[in-house]
């Protein structure tokens, strides 16, 4: 069953001197236990449609339709604290939060229990290989791969079983990249996540179990 996808979508960027047409008619569909990887040179429009799927924009034409239901019909906050998660190249870490606070965070929005928070976000630490980093450090304390581990640790706190991933290994060296993107496959293996990476990195989509190229605003194949 298909947990995610885009029917026709396109979006335009305007500006007061400008219009960009980024996604032209863009239709691809994405199931639980795989994983996905979107290649495209830059401007390709590959960022814009996982900001669609995200939520965190909406279609100037055609639907996000997630669990068989459109955005509309969902609500896009909704739809971000119940279906869909996402992880960035620059971590977006909260950074006057200890890493501990940070994995809470997604808890506390959906006003679970401080208590409970705290004994989860501690799980999900030790299960991306934190479990020996004092949580009470702040990020900027931690190297690029274990930020990115924290974040991945946040995004699995908020029990969405899409992760979106914005070039995830972008800022990190190949050893960490390694460590993130078999973290992210170990989910899809482990525990039937659908996981949606936005990459440069051909290493990576060689790795994907389907490959969306996007090429001007397209989807030019499907791998």
């Amino acid at each position: 069953m298909n947990v995610l996808a885009a029917e026709n979508v396109s979006y335009t960027y305007q500006s007061k001197y400008q219009k960009v047409q980024a996604l032209k008619n863009v239709s691809c569909t994405f199931e639980a236990g795989k994983f996905y990887a979107i290649i495209g040179q830059s401007g390709s429009g590959k960022t814009t449609l996982l900001s669609m799927l995200a939520g965190l924009g909406t279609p100037n034409d055609g639907e996000i339709i997630a669990n068989g239901k459109t955005l509309k019909e969902i609500g896009s906050e909704r739809h971000r604290r119940e279906n869909v998660t996402v992880i960035y190249q620059s971590f977006n870490l909260f950074p006057t939060l200890n890493i501990l606070e940070n994995v809470m965070y997604p808890m506390q929005i959906s006003k679970k229990p401080t208590k409970e928070a705290k004994v989860r976000a501690k799980e999900l630490l030790n299960s991306v290989g934190l479990g020996d980093v004092d949580p009470r450090k702040l990020p900027a304390m931690l190297s690029g791969g274990q930020q990115q581990r924290v974040a991945i640790a946040r995004a699995l706190a908020s029990d969405a079983k899409v992760i979106l991933a914005d070039e995830p290994t972008g800022n990190l060296d190949t050893e960490n990249g390694k460590v993130v993107i078999d973290l992210l496959k170990k989910l899809v293996q482990d525990e039937n996540y659908c996981v949606i990476v936005v990459t440069h990195d051909p290493g990576i989509a060689a790795q994907a179990d389907v490959v969306y190229k996007m090429q001007d605003g397209r989807l030019a194949v499907e791998c």
